[in-house]
C-alpha cells in the first residue's frame, strides 16, 4: 500500500535552502519517490498559509519512513535547518 509525504514549506533563506535542494534528490531517487504535487497554485482553506505544498508518493510506509531517516535525507535536512518553516507528515495510503 502506498504512503505519502505531505509537506508544507515557506522558505525564509533561499540561499541556504539551495543546499537542501541540491542534496534531497539523492534520497528521493534511492527510495523510489514519485512527486505528485510540488509548488504550483494552491488555495489555503484552513490553517496557516505556507508558500509551497508537496505530495510525494512512496511504495509503502516503511519506505517513506526509511527515506526520511536516511543519511542522505538527514544531510539535506541539516542544510535547510533555519532556512525554512516546514510541516511534514507521513501518511499511509488507502
Amino acid at each position: 500500500m502506498s504512503a505519502y509525504w505531505i509537506a508544507h514549506v515557506t522558505v525564509t533563506d533561499p540561499e541556504a535552502y539551495a543546499g537542501y535542494r541540491t542534496l534531497a534528490p539523492a534520497a528521493f531517487a534511492r527510495y523510489g519517490a514519485r512527486f505528485l504535487a510540488q509548488g504550483g497554485e494552491a488555495d489555503v482553506l484552513e490553517g496557516p498559509a505556507f508558500d509551497r505544498h508537496v505530495v510525494i508518493e512512496f511504495a509503502d510506509l516503511a519506505t517513506a519512513r526509511a527515506c526520511y531517516a536516511s543519511p542522505e535525507y538527514r544531510a539535506a535536512r541539516d542544510r535547510r535547518d533555519g532556512a525554512c518553516v516546514a510541516h511534514v507528515v507521513i501518511v499511509a495510503g488507502l
